[in-house]
């Protein structure tokens, strides 16, 4: 299972006029959490794109579950459960670092697709990303 742990200050423009987080700022949360998931496995998008490959979100879903304000730092838990072939979810949950027990503030998930960047047709995963996930599937 890949999993990691991102975090993010919310900004004053993050914010509506209940100054709670707007809530379409959970997708792009979401977009900071697998971005950083890939960046640190050495698979910035960048890479993925430049070898020809590009991973569209096909489905989204949040759950809020409590308000954040500005100036709050979140933790953006991102984790991805199983292989992907050629579609996966990648699952998220969103806390705030500085309350007692880490209340959860959003969870939810995107699914994606690999897709090849000329044909824009699916494509199973190349082997270049899947030489670099698969040891976090396989028995210990």
């Amino acid at each position: 299972m890949l999993k990691h742990i991102s975090t993010i200050r919310v900004r004053y423009a993050d914010t509506d006029k209940m100054q709670f987080v707007y809530n379409g700022k959970y997708l792009e949360y979401f977009e900071v959490g697998r971005t950083e998931l890939l960046r640190s496995l050495g698979l910035p998008y960048s890479v993925v794109e430049n070898n020809g490959y590009q991973l569209p979100v096909i489905e989204a879903s949040v759950k809020y579950k409590s308000p954040a304000h500005y100036d709050d730092l979140l933790e953006i838990e991102t984790t991805v459960e199983h292989l992907p072939n050629p579609k996966f979810r990648i699952q998220y949950v969103i806390r705030k670092v500085e309350s007692p027990n880490k209340e959860i503030v959003a969870e939810g998930f995107t699914d994606h697709l690999f897709i090849k960047t000329e044909t824009k047709r699916p494509t199973r995963p190349p082997k270049f990303y899947m030489d670099i996930i698969l040891p976090f599937y396989q028995s210990k």
